[in-house]
């Protein structure tokens, strides 16, 4: 489960930026995570579960976006939302497309105290 190294990450990096700016707590983490970026939800909210035990994320609210994967044909250009990573672009059939959003995996923002 791959899942519980990245919330760990995130917590790492949360807990960073808060004691830079002499934070106590954190009251919400917002995160973007794309839908292609090979994460499970459902895993992914296990390991927070998990991991924020004894943090300064242990009683914040984490707010998590799924960002659409929206690829673009290397053929006719079309842009399209893709569901999986191999999918034909929908307007010519062109089997090769280049996904440009819909792999992030960052911390998008934090509220703290």
């Amino acid at each position: 489960m791959h899942e519980l190294s990245i919330v760990m990450s995130i917590i790492e990096i949360a807990e960073e930026n808060a004691k830079n700016e002499n934070a106590s707590v954190i009251t919400e983490i917002e995160l973007d995570i794309g839908k292609q970026a090979g994460v499970v939800m459902e895993a992914l909210t296990f390991a927070i579960d998990s991991a924020k035990m004894g943090t300064l994320l242990e009683n914040a609210e984490w707010k998590i976006n799924e960002i659409p994967a929206k690829a673009r044909c290397a053929s006719c250009q079309y842009e399209f939302e893709a569901q999986q990573l191999f999918e034909p672009c929908p307007k010519c059939g062109n089997p090769f497309s280049d996904i440009f959003e819909g792999r992030e995996l960052k911390v998008k923002s934090l509220k703290i105290e």
